[in-house]
């Protein structure tokens, strides 16, 4: 016997789905046509077709912005699950029929900016058919994406332990601490973390990769990782030492132009550079299809060789 079909099921299409999600993206029903190449108007049309067949306001208005409600949460949830299906089923059928091009879903933490983008750009030469999402975000943003099963893999520094995944080495990720040029200890020969005690420290943000290393090694020493200042992003922190603001513990790939330029100094401290690597981690239940196959092999592979070049430090 036929089940009956709510009024959703019967009235919802993935046309209305596809304007939902790209309103919501762009936060203004212009922005949304723009991107999906259709009239405002048709856009405005899908969207009042859709919350009549939800039964409930999707979006409401703020500061000429839509935002959306609870219901929008949850179709916006679903919308996107359906999305990546249909991505998924598009990228195997391509595989069968021998098509040479699919769609990449990968996530990078903010510090592999610095070397993540000549990877795609060595891919994209060899599969420029190949369509890339690139999501970038700190640690927590990143791996609560893989952990739904929203990416195909990411490029992270240390593999989440509170979910099974599978992961592998793309090379060595080492962890200086940098001050200004001129700082009094950035001619010593050695420096003990303890030594950094009345240093201002700059820090990034809750949830970055960098900070849960630097909140370790900082509390190991003995030292308070809260009095220090906190940032959202590398570049401003780099900023901000070369200011002569405080130091900082940082990836050594972040600073490797600022290093060969002498605008930053490394301090040689007493167990640093650690022995930590990049990886290229997938969920353990993400079946990856041929395309983000291909790239994960490229970075395990050949990965390595874009990492940037960091000077030695010279006394």
């Amino acid at each position: 016997m036929k089940e009956k079909l709510s009024s959703w099921m019967r009235l919802t299409t993935f046309r209305q789905l596809r304007g939902f999600i790209a309103i919501a993206e762009n936060g203004t029903i212009s922005a949304a046509a723009r991107q999906l190449n259709l009239t405002p108007p048709a856009v405005s049309l899908q969207l009042r077709e859709l919350e009549k067949a939800a039964g409930l306001p999707l979006f409401e208005r703020v500061d000429q912005r839509f935002e959306l409600t609870n219901a929008g949460h949850e179709v916006l949830g679903i919308a996107m699950r359906m999305e990546r299906l249909l991505r998924e089923c598009d990228q195997t059928l391509d595989a069968l029929r021998g098509v040479d091009r699919g769609y990449i879903s990968i996530g990078v933490v903010s510090t592999a900016k610095y070397f993540v983008p000549m990877v795609l750009a060595a891919f994209k030469k060899q599969y420029p058919k190949v369509k890339i999402q690139l999501q970038v975000g700190n640690r927590d943003s990143i791996v609560t994406s893989l952990e739904n099963l929203e990416l195909d893999f990411v490029i992270s520094g240390q593999p989440p332990t509170s979910f099974e995944v599978e992961s592998q080495r793309i090379g060595p990720h080492p962890q200086v601490i940098i001050a200004a040029p001129d700082h009094p200890l950035a001619d010593k020969p050695i420096v003990r973390l303890q030594d950094l005690g009345d240093e201002p420290f700059l820090l990034r943000e809750p949830g970055s990769g960098t900070r849960g290393m630097a909140d370790q090694l900082l509390t190991k020493a003995g030292l308070d990782p809260q009095a220090a200042f906190e940032f959202g992003s590398n570049e401003t922190i780099k900023q901000a030492v070369i200011a002569g603001l405080g130091v900082a513990l940082i990836s050594s790939h972040t600073v490797a132009a600022e290093l060969q330029d002498k605008r930053l100094a490394t301090l040689n401290i007493d167990g640093l550079p650690d022995d930590r690597f990049w990886f290229v981690v997938r969920h353990a239940k993400k079946r990856l299809l041929p395309s983000s196959k291909a790239l994960w092999d490229l970075f395990v592979e050949s990965g390595s060789t874009f990492l940037p070049a960091v000077t030695p430090r010279v006394f």
